[in-house]
């Protein structure tokens, strides 16, 4: 890269917490519930259980919702119910939460046998409806609260023991879960160190959310009798005997009925609130942190013409795990940069950083990344200027048309949309667009369905679709892997034309070294996540790469006859190279140089040791001066 120093940016205010509105008010409201449950039998027992003769008296002032048939307070009543009912709830959602959070995870701490037993155990448990479970254990106990919170609460243990049981498997197939058991960690400690804590924050977002559940399924085994009995009373007992007088006194059934709702609400609030607090990509601290975690001062590598600045970018998995780590490139107006590399090196990855479309899974940061003046780190970003200062050339387009819409609807989309283009002007657009990439016939492909068009069709109306919007920079990711080789030259063909005629930047992402030594202006070759060489077509077509892992590729790539090195003596083909062994998993990346395993020219420095890009390259060996035309090694 050239070094230049790069533009400067607008200095940034650390974000400041916002509370979670969500959160905020299920947890007060109930707090205040809990508070009132508390306090409720001490101030209001003797007007909840003093009998008058005021049966069945209708909302007052003397009381807010009326007496029932024995001239009790039955505002009064609803509150002193409070605390029954939260402890019922309470005890019930522990009885399912445990049970079910211990029996969907012992099994992934026991043996083989023993799994495959408790799995088959949860799964005959989950196909019979909770409801029915509880109505048959309270009819086997009898009725009375006991009864009541043991049924709903062993009925309620099968879901949790799924979803747990679902969750607990993920982790216990990493590598640290049989690392701890070879260890000879007791079965009870990788529960406790290693599963709960890895599935804590899921578990809590389904306890509060069991927690309305729960409230909703006692008040109904007390509404049906089978729950608690008289002289005893929660919200249930009390909604079953005002609905006995809802056309005499209505009022009488709307306490416990509102009490009930609200309750169950604001536990639904709390899970709805703890799932975005859990969630990185939602909550403005989380999210800041996520991907702003140590913001590092651009490298000033980029030019100042530079449309598109790449610097320090990074892409995470939730639990830190790098995918894309470190990466820097630019893109000038009208060059076309390529990014190549094996399967899983990242390229896919940080073309859809640079067009935010990761996964919601995935978090990225940088220290700059610009599409020129437009900051595409930031958290919000202008979704017009998005959708029409980038075009996306996906690899497969028969999966990136709706089938169920006409061709025509889904090229004009964004011009309607963002551009404020008229329907019958989008149109036109749309067929002129389909004309230059030479698509026969174009009206009548915009009133045709993507799976009447042939692939070539398809790839080509997705380029159409790219450019309509007249975007500064197209992003192409593998646009020529699904096709045959007639249509994939007709690509890229029509590629460099629209990059000639319209001078637009283009992000190339490919495995093939072939096809961007021959469409790019500059390629960018990544390993592991990670940018190891940048150099020109000129020095790729003639062998001048300089890292290893470029040379091998080259070395793997099929020669064409002109080429001295791909033939033998006899003036046949000679036989093409592979690259040993696998690159490492992103959470296995060494300290040092992740190519060094497979390296024919390892050292000490190389495993131990991160190379850093200097010069175009990211080597030690090439920084101490080996031979640029050294041969890869790799098995015939």
């Amino acid at each position: 890269m050239r070094t230049a120093s790069a533009r400067p940016t607008s200095a940034r205010s650390p974000h400041r917490p916002r509370r979670n509105p969500a959160l905020w008010a299920g947890v007060t409201g109930l707090a205040l519930i809990g508070v009132l449950g508390v306090i409720g039998p001490l101030f209001w027992n003797d007007p909840a259980t003093a009998l008058s003769g005021a049966a069945r008296e209708g909302a007052g002032a003397g009381h807010w919702l009326g007496t029932d048939a024995l001239g009790r307070d039955v505002f009064a009543r609803t509150l002193v119910a409070t605390r029954l009912t939260l402890l019922m709830t309470l005890a019930a959602t522990a009885i399912a939460g445990v049970s079910g959070i211990l029996l969907g995870t012992v099994v992934w701490v026991s043996g083989p046998r023993v799994r495959e037993f408790g799995l088959r155990l949860i799964d005959v448990m989950v196909s019979y409806p909770a409801l029915i479970l509880a109505l048959v254990v309270a009819a086997v106990l009898g009725a009375g609260p006991t009864a009541a919170v043991v049924s709903i609460g062993l009925g309620g243990c099968p879901a949790f023991a799924r979803l747990t049981a679902n969750m607990a498997a993920s982790v216990a197939q990493r590598d640290f879960v049989p690392m701890a058991r070879l260890m000879g960690v007791p079965p009870h400690r990788v529960l406790a160190r290693h599963l709960l804590p890895n599935i804590s924050g899921p578990l809590l977002v389904l306890l509060s959310v069991a927690f309305a559940q729960v409230l909703t399924a006692l008040s109904g085994l007390s509404f049906l009798g089978l729950g608690v009995q008289s002289p005893s009373y929660d919200w249930g007992a009390l909604l079953s005997t005002g609905l006995e007088a809802l056309y005499t006194n209505p009022a009488e059934a709307v306490g416990p009925a509102v009490a009930i709702t609200v309750t169950g609400i604001l536990a639904s609030f709390v899970g709805d609130g703890l799932a975005a607090a859990a969630d990185p990509r939602s909550g403005p601290v989380t999210r800041a942190a996520a991907r702003h975690p140590e913001r590092a001062e651009p490298s000033g590598l980029a030019p100042d013409d530079a449309l598109l600045t790449v610097d320090g970018l990074t892409v995470e998995l939730p639990d830190g795990t790098r995918l894309v780590d470190g990466v820097s490139f630019h893109v000038v107006p009208g060059e076309i940069v390529g990014l190549v590399g094996e399967s899983g090196s990242g390229k896919s990855l940080t073309a859809m950083a640079v067009a935010r479309l990761l996964p919601d899974v995935l978090t990225s940061h940088a220290a700059r990344l610009a599409l020129d003046d437009l900051d595409l780190d930031a958290r919000r970003v202008d979704a017009a200027r998005l959708a029409t200062e980038i075009g996306i050339v996906y690899q497969d387009p028969s999966a990136s048309f709706n089938p169920a819409l006409r061709m025509g609807g889904q090229l004009t989309e964004v011009l309607r949309t963002h551009q404020g283009v008229s329907r019958a002007q989008a149109r036109a657009k749309a067929v002129e667009a389909l004309e230059k990439v030479r698509i026969r016939d174009p009206e009548a492909v915009v009133r045709q369905y993507p799976h009447e068009l042939s692939g070539g069709m398809r790839q080509r109306a997705m380029i159409a679709s790219a450019v309509l919007p007249d975007p500064k920079l197209i992003v192409a990711d593998e646009p020529t892997t699904a096709l045959d080789v007639t249509v994939q030259a007709e690509v890229l063909d029509l590629l460099r034309e629209i990059n000639g005629r319209r001078g637009t930047g283009m992000l190339f992402i490919s495995h093939d070294i072939g096809v961007v030594g021959t469409l790019c202006h500059r390629i960018v070759v990544m390993y592991a996540g990670r940018v190891v060489e940048e150099l020109s077509p000129a020095d790729l077509r003639a062998g001048r790469a300089r890292h290893p892992y470029t040379r091998a590729l080259l070395a793997a790539a099929p020669r064409l006859a002109d080429n001295d090195d791909g033939w033998d003596e006899t003036g046949r083909p000679g036989p093409l190279t592979t690259i040993p062994g696998r690159p490492p998993a992103p959470a296995d990346r060494p300290a040092g140089c992740a190519f060094a395993a497979r390296c024919p020219l390892v050292h000490q420095r190389c495993t131990d040791e991160l190379p850093l890009l200097r010069g175009g390259v990211a080597c030690h060996a090439a920084a101490a001066g080996a031979p640029a035309t050294t041969t890869v090694r790799g098995e015939a």
